[in-house]
């Protein structure tokens, strides 16, 4: 086991509405409480970190992971990624290529997790193989969404509810049914409404939780 603990870190914001360039941190050590505190007000003020030249094993990756927070366990009826009955990997690889996860499509914009009673409040994606062009991971703020609305939409919204059905527990080659179009269409999964402007519980600010996913 390694024994240095890292005690400082250099946090750099970007020129964009969402992220920030952390330096001088090498995750697979051991890191200070204080740099833990740190890296978590980063987060909360710029949405999105982005950790350069990392190697790390998958136990590193959890390791590291851990600082943040407990790990998110889905249940057996609320099924995510990679879940199997009574299993979910804490590690998942994700690939585009033939045979992984995500299939070759691109993915629309999404919140991890939506459809179980208590998402996930983050993920961390370690990039192992990247294209030499394209391929980009684009990120929104959710919460200059929200405050570019009018009042009068803000407050129309302000009490409504969102419903995400589970994309698991649906055979992934049929159509895709439009629930909210068609009342008569039997649920295929439990439903765990959220509210659709949600409050950041430890900077206060508004978000829209809202994504392209269904």
């Amino acid at each position: 086991m390694p024994t240095s603990t890292l005690t400082e870190v250099k946090i750099r914001s970007i020129d964009a509405p969402v992220g920030a360039i952390v330096t001088d941190l090498d995750a697979s050590q051991p890191i200070a409480p204080e740099v833990i505190l740190q890296l978590k007000q980063a987060l909360r003020d710029r949405h999105i970190l982005i950790f350069k030249e990392q190697q790390l094993s998958d136990e590193q990756l959890l390791n590291f992971s851990l600082y943040f927070g407990a790990l998110f366990v889905p249940s057996d009826e609320t099924p995510v990624l990679a879940s199997k009955p009574g299993e979910t990997p804490v590690v998942i690889p994700i690939s585009n290529v033939d045979g992984g996860y995500t299939g070759t499509g691109e993915l629309t914009f999404h919140s991890d997790h939506k459809w179980t009673p208590t998402p996930s409040s983050g993920s961390l994606l370690y990039a192992l193989e990247i294209p030499s062009q394209g391929g980009n991971t684009y990120w929104l703020n959710t919460n200059l969404a929200y405050e570019a609305l009018d009042k009068t939409t803000k407050e129309r919204i302000a009490d409504l509810q969102l419903i995400t059905y589970n994309p698991f527990l649906r055979d992934r080659n049929a159509p895709r049914s439009l629930y909210r179009l068609d009342k008569n269409i039997p649920l295929i999964s439990p439903i765990f409404p959220h509210p659709l402007v949600r409050t950041h519980p430890e900077s206060g600010k508004k978000h829209l939780y809202k994504s392209n996913n269904r």
